[in-house]
């Protein structure tokens, strides 16, 4: 079950991110709002998923997914530069997380 509510944490980790994008700074009620009720159920599917997985792997995960999604959504939703330097980095993001996940030690 930590595993489910680590990837619940990471979603509502991208929606706070996202929504505070679109808060402009904190000056638009709603998504400021939302920023802070997406970040605060995050934080707290977090710490139900430290129940069964080791602080360092769910936490590297939680924030390496997070960063590379959010990479994604300034770059399609945003509009937000590209280059290939910036797509390798998000990639290496993702295998390092893998790494974490697959390497010797890890445990489910």
């Amino acid at each position: 079950m930590g595993w489910v509510f680590l990837f619940i944490a990471i979603v509502l980790e991208v929606c706070g991110t996202t929504s505070m994008k679109l808060s402009e700074g904190l000056t638009r009620l709603a998504p400021s709002i939302a920023m802070f009720v997406f970040y605060g159920f995050a934080f707290t599917m977090l710490s139900f998923s430290l129940k069964t997985i080791e602080l360092g792997i769910a936490y590297a995960i939680w924030s390496g997914l997070g960063t590379a999604l959010i990479a994604v959504i300034g770059i399609t939703w945003f509009g937000e530069s590209t280059s290939i330097y910036k797509i390798a980095s998000i990639l290496l993001i993702i295998i390092g997380v893998l790494g974490l996940n697959l390497g010797p030690g890890a445990r489910a």
